[in-house]
C-alpha cells in the first residue's frame, strides 16, 4: 500500500496519490527507455520533485517482517541518474515485483526475499550471531522449507555501493552469487562467512 505525504516541519501531511504503476508503466513489453520515459513523466506529473514523499507499506508477504519505506526526490534522481541505489529503491522495487506478479499466486512458496536492510556488511562485522538469528527467522518464517524455495538477498558490499545478488536453495544446500560486473565472490567474506554459517 502507497501512502502520499508531504513533508511539512518535519511533520507528515497528507497528500495526493500516484496512479496505480501497473497500468502505467509496462512491465513486460516495450524498451528500457520507454519504461523509463513513462517512469519519469508520471513522477514529473507528480508532486515528488517538488519535495512530497511517498511511504510504501510492505506487508511482511514480501521480506517475513512488515515494515515502511519512504521514497524521495532523491531516490527518483537515483533511478534517472544511473546513480547508485539505495535500499529503500531496492526494497520498494522488491514490493513492486512482489505485489503485481506473485502475491495470491504459487510463486510466493517458491521465491522468498531478504530485507537487504537486516543483512549487510555493518551488521555483519558488528553483530554477527544477531545476522544468522535473522536469517534463521526469515527462513522459518517462510514456512515449510521442504518445498524449493529460492530465498533472494540483495547485497550492498560497502565498497562503491556495488549491489549483487545472493540466492539460497535451502532444499539443495546452494547458495548462488550474482553479479553485473563478473566478480568474484571472495570480495566479500563477511558475507560469505555468515551464509556459510
Amino acid at each position: 500500500m502507497v501512502r502520499d505525504t508531504e513533508v511539512a516541519s518535519q511533520k507528515e501531511v497528507p497528500g495526493r496519490k500516484l496512479k496505480k504503476a501497473g497500468k502505467d508503466i509496462p512491465t513486460t513489453s516495450g524498451t528500457k527507455s520507454q519504461i523509463m520515459m513513462r517512469l519519469e513523466k508520471m513522477v514529473e506529473e507528480s508532486d515528488i520533485m517538488h519535495g512530497a514523499i511517498r511511504s510504501v507499506d510492505i506487508d511482511e508477504g514480501v521480506f517475513g517482517i512488515a515494515h515502511s519505506e519512504i521514497i524521495a526526490k532523491e531516490d527518483m534522481q537515483q533511478l534517472f541518474e544511473h546513480e547508485e541505489l539505495g535500499i529503500a529503491v531496492i526494497h520498494t522495487y522488491i514490493w513492486y515485483m512482489y505485489d503485481t506478479l506473485m502475491r495470491g499466486t504459487e510463486l510466493c512458496n517458491r521465491f522468498n526475499f531478504i530485507a537487504a536492510s537486516r543483512i549487510n556488511t555493518t551488521l555483519i562485522t558488528k553483530n554477527p550471531t544477531s545476522v544468522k538469528n535473522e536469517l534463521v527467522d526469515r527462513f522459518m518464517a517462510a514456512g515449510d522449507n521442504t518445498t524449493p524455495s529460492l530465498y533472494f538477498l540483495p547485497f550492498n558490499s560497502g565498497n562503491s555501493g556495488h549491489w549483487v545478488l545472493v540466492a539460497m536453495d535451502l532444499s539443495r544446500l546452494m547458495v548462488y552469487y550474482l553479479d553485473s560486473l563478473s566478480g568474484d565472490w571472495s570480495k566479500y567474506p563477511s558475507m560469505k562467512k555468515t551464509v556459510d554459517a
